[in-house]
């Protein structure tokens, strides 16, 4: 019997199983505003970073919605981009990876309203792949689901 799908996405270790996230959700904040300045234009709202995930809030706004009411497909992209973003750069402490790439599956029109993504990540290396879970704040079956691949560069030594 497989799980819902509400519970898919969460920690499956408890916190003191896990390391620690190499960045905090205020330090990731300061990196966007730094770095990423165009990621102000969604609104998000970092929740959580742990090592391995990321819970970013997209909040509801009129900006974020398409003709009928719902929210549109960029911003579910943009959110799905930075909270993977955010798993990565908590996993592996280098804000210089960029996204390689990143395939959505829109299963249902996201109504309007906070959307959470939950992002995890499946594979670190140079190529950090990871899956983000969007669904509505208040509740209800998944909206989006993503699959996405990071080339994070070496460190320096």
């Amino acid at each position: 019997m497989s799980k819902p799908l509400e519970t898919v996405l969460e920690p499956a270790a408890s916190a003191t199983d896990a390391p620690e996230a190499r960045i905090t959700p205020e330090e990731f904040r300061a990196l966007l505003d730094r770095l990423h300045p165009f990621a102000a234009v969604l609104g998000v709202e970092i929740l959580d970073i742990r090592h391995g995930q990321a819970t970013l809030r997209l909040p509801p706004s009129p900006s974020n919605q398409r003709l009928g009411g719902i929210v549109a497909g960029p911003m579910l992209m943009g959110l799905a981009d930075l909270a993977l973003y955010a798993a990565v750069v908590g996993t592996t402490g280098i804000a210089e990876s960029v996204t390689a790439s990143l395939t959505i599956n829109f299963l249902r029109g996201a109504p309007a309203g906070g959307i959470i993504a939950r992002a995890r990540i499946l594979k670190i290396g140079r190529m950090t792949a990871g899956e983000a879970l969007l669904l509505p704040e208040d509740g209800g079956d998944p909206v989006a689901q993503v699959v996405s691949t990071w080339s994070v560069p070496r460190k320096a030594p």
